[in-house]
């Protein structure tokens, strides 16, 4: 079997290809090749062409291929639908924070797994069902080829598409690793988010391996049972275990907790609301992420101008931490939080292929 570029670590590298005689130097330098410039280097200074041949011998370089892209006229969210080692596909999106001159950059929202298998009501992903996971390369790749695209750098990676990060954990933590290498992309670990629903061994694993990524857990309510009517996880990890793993995160690593609050009108933005939290959480610091549902079916709305400013009041009165409104761009485009839906996409695409060919016939 070749060794499959993009998908180690420097030093998982140089353990493949230390049987042909790549030194760790070397192996870093190779690593940079098949990341940073996305080739297999021909000539290096100072090393045989001899060993660059066996080690082109040795490797694959693979690649994602580019399905479709689509770019929000509304606010320059971008959606990339690409195909990897499997045949269904999935999606990455494009984030601008171009909102200071001078300092114009992108993040990119990683799949994880094509589908998901947590089933969250309001979640199109979700009612996809789990097809696969993703290797590590193509995790990897949907940073690379997104890079190529974009006018201005990528400063920062979330795995927040498709898939649940914490039920493929190898492989995300290895794709995070290569991301953050300096070897690598050189992205600083804390630019490098890893979000959840609340999958309890993940977030253990987590803490253990003392990673120095940035943690986000989905909670949508602090009320046991209104948490299981949106997040089926709530069934698997209920929150007093999932709130004992936050905190033994917490102390393990002193960092204060991101809390990812999806709203929803009528369910989860009421002062009620805001006094639960406040109880789950207590002395436990957080930041809470507030960020409106998206859901294409039009069953889950965002609060009213009126819920969300009475719900903000609540927080304000009642949790006393700190609250960041987060904007989930590209909804026109279906590339917001919790509408990527990549076979759906796929279908139309085939049938618009056929559509051509019938008129050009």
């Amino acid at each position: 079997m070749p060794v499959l570029l993009k998908n180690l670590t420097a030093d998982g590298l140089h353990a493949a290809l230390s049987p042909v005689g790549v030194s760790l130097r070397l192996a870093r330098r190779l690593q940079a090749a098949c990341v940073q410039r996305d080739e297999i280097p021909v000539h290096l200074p100072e090393v045989s062409p001899t060993l660059l041949a066996r080690v082109r011998e040795a490797c694959r370089l693979p690649r994602l291929t580019l399905l479709e892209k689509r770019v929000s006229p509304l606010d320059g969210f971008s959606k990339y639908l690409f195909r990897g080692d499997g045949e269904a596909p999935f999606e990455a999106v494009r984030i601008p924070l171009l909102h200071r001159p001078g300092d114009e950059k992108y993040v990119v929202c990683v799949s994880s797994q094509v589908g998901c298998a947590m089933g969250c009501a309001f979640c199109a992903t979700g009612r996809l069902g789990f097809s696969r996971h993703l290797s590590a390369w193509e995790m990897v790749d949907q940073v690379i080829r997104i890079r190529a695209d974009s006018e201005y750098p990528v400063r920062g990676v979330v795995f927040m598409g498709m898939g649940e990060p914490m039920l493929n954990y190898d492989e995300v933590v290895r794709a995070a690793r290569i991301l953050s290498e300096p070897c690598g992309m050189a992205l600083p670990a804390k630019a490098i988010s890893l979000s959840t629903v609340g999958v309890v061994p993940g977030i253990r694993r987590f803490t253990a391996d003392q990673l120095p990524f940035r943690l986000v857990i989905s909670l949508a309510s602090a009320d046991p049972s209104r948490r299981l009517s949106m997040l089926p996880a709530e069934q698997s990890w209920p929150l007093p275990e999932l709130m004992e793993a936050i905190r033994d995160y917490h102390r393990a690593s002193g960092r204060r907790v991101t809390l990812a609050w999806t709203m929803i009108s009528g369910f989860n933005v009421r002062a009620e609301d805001a006094v639960q939290l406040a109880a789950l959480v207590q002395d436990l610091p957080i930041t809470l992420d507030l960020i409106d549902v998206n859901d294409p079916s039009g069953r889950y709305q965002p609060p009213s101008s009126a819920e969300l400013n009475d719900f903000r009041d609540a927080l304000r009165h009642h949790l006393g931490m700190p609250v960041a409104r987060r904007y989930s761009g590209g909804q026109d485009i279906h590339a917001a939080c919790g509408m990527l839906a990549a076979d759906a996409i796929e279908t139309q695409i085939f049938e618009g292929a056929q559509e051509l060919r019938k008129a050009t016939h």
